[in-house]
């Protein structure tokens, strides 16, 4: 009979045993994959049943908030003015995860679940009433937001505005827009055909065209190879170096010609100053030859090219906003590295990453890290986390950036005086990026700063596939935001 009671326990035991291995599995090893599982409904009305904080431009406008709604779901996900805010919003669907913007990024904050609120939800559970997630307040200036927005139009493109001495981003606009309100509709059908319809193509509205689309960013690049020069102690401003009207690109037989006259210098020669006031195509890519890839790709790299760019958040709070890496080749010929050096052939950059050139100028050579949210609070409005201004790269000396803003400033005054704003000085690099089948379309760019004697607002602005310079296609719309910045 013993050994009958031994063999039982034993066997009982085993039991408890696997049962306690495979509930340790399913509750820790498991958890995420189940709970983002789309078959788990639980998990999919616990999400939607959470009472999801606020998302807030700087100014205290509710750009997403959830609203209390007679439904098995219990509140309904709402973005006010949604396709202007959407890039920096994301969205949060009944059927999608919530893959990009803070929705994403701070999305364990929004619905409750991070660490750092554990108190709030034990009060809510002995209290009885509804936990409540952290709300998310966002650097983005309103105005701002809507003058990029509304000068954009309908055409592709994107915007983006940084304080210079913090890295806050003020705006951040990506057009073709959408509207996150049909993604978080309750009506599932509805919801997976309005994401099916915006995520088809390789135009998809969904697609954050500051961030996560990299373009050849044209002549705007020149700031940088201008940077590497002034670096070496060997150029200034006025230093002459080989222009011309043409440029055989070496070991080839193409011609590379400038787009104006007078950036072929007088004799074949041009001051480095007036090679960056009129964009000389010729100048620049011998001047990207004669220093060498190494020198050149070393400066784009002390600026953000190569790696991805984390704008917000972190593995603890969600899924992390990031900007894919802008990219320079990797020991290319003479010939590649000529056109690389003035923005064309392997060179590729968003348009956050040219915004960061122009923060970085700005800031003394500084460059900062760029960051969206502000504070997050929680719902008793404690200050939960607060984000302070954070150094990437000292990318050159306070010298090189000088030298650079009073060649960009000559841009303005000599090159482009339609993009001068009265009282107010104003450096900028325009780009002309020739793109498409034989060269037919043009990616149209402009970067800069204003005040240029004093500093608050580097911009970036790119319109995609126009068929007019930058300085006309991207200038007036940087001109515009820079003027309503520095009015308020």
């Amino acid at each position: 009979m013993n050994k009958y009671l031994r063999q039982l326990f034993t066997a009982v035991v085993a039991l408890f045993v696997i049962l306690g291995l495979s509930s340790t599995i399913i509750m820790a090893v498991r958890a995420n994959a189940l709970n983002n599982d789309p078959r788990n409904a639980r998990s999919l009305y616990h999400q939607l049943g959470a009472y999801r904080g606020a998302i807030l431009a700087s100014d205290g406008t509710v750009m997403a908030k959830s609203e209390p709604v007679n439904d098995a779901f219990k509140y309904l996900r709402t973005y006010s003015n949604g396709p202007l805010y959407a890039p920096v919003t994301g969205f949060f669907s009944i059927n999608q995860t919530a893959d990009r913007g803070l929705e994403a990024s701070r999305s364990m904050l929004l619905n409750g679940e991070a660490d750092s609120l554990i108190w709030q939800r034990a009060k809510a559970m002995l209290t009885g009433t509804t936990n409540q997630g952290a709300s998310i307040e966002t650097s983005i200036d309103p105005k701002l937001q809507q003058v990029a927005y509304d000068q954009l139009g309908t055409r592709d493109g994107a915007a983006v505005a940084i304080e210079v001495n913090t890295g806050r981003i003020l705006a951040m606009v990506s057009t073709p827009s959408y509207d996150p309100n049909k993604l978080a509709t309750h009506d599932a059908k509805a919801a997976s055909q309005a994401y099916n319809e915006l995520s088809a193509g390789q135009n998809s509205p969904l697609i954050n065209r500051a961030t996560s689309q990299l373009y050849p960013p044209g002549s705007t690049f020149k700031t940088i190879v201008a940077s590497a020069a002034l670096e070496t102690d060997d150029y200034q401003t006025d230093t002459k170096i080989p222009a011309g009207s043409s440029y055989t690109l070496p070991g080839t037989a193409t011609q590379l010609p400038n787009d104006e006259a007078q950036a072929d210098g007088v004799n074949g020669q041009i001051s480095l100053q007036e090679a960056v006031a009129w964009s000389s195509n010729t100048a620049f890519a011998q001047l990207g030859v004669k220093l060498g890839a190494s020198k050149v790709s070393d400066m784009a790299t002390k600026l953000g090219f190569g790696s991805t760019i984390t704008i917000d958040g972190t593995e603890s709070t969600g899924t992390p906003m990031t900007a894919t890496a802008s990219t320079f080749p990797s020991d290319p010929t003479d010939d590649k590295l000529a056109l690389a050096s003035i923005g064309q052939g392997d060179t590729t950059a968003t348009p956050l990453q040219m915004a960061m050139v122009a923060q970085a100028i700005a800031n003394n050579g500084k460059l900062m890290q760029p960051t969206l949210v502000d504070r997050v609070r929680a719902a008793d409005l404690t200050v939960l986390s607060q984000t302070k201004p954070q150094t990437m790269a000292n990318a050159f000396s306070e010298d090189s950036a000088d030298k650079l803003t009073t060649m960009m400033e000559s841009v303005v005054t000599e090159a482009n005086p339609q993009l001068a704003i009265d009282g107010i000085k104003v450096a900028a690099k325009t780009g002309t990026a020739q793109i498409g089948t034989d060269n037919s379309a043009i990616d149209g760019w402009v970067i800069g700063f204003a005040p240029a004697d004093d500093p608050q607002i580097a911009v970036a602005v790119l319109v995609h596939n126009t068929d007019v310079y930058g300085s006309l296609a991207a200038g007036p719309i940087m001109r515009a935001m820079m003027q309503e910045a520095l009015q308020q």
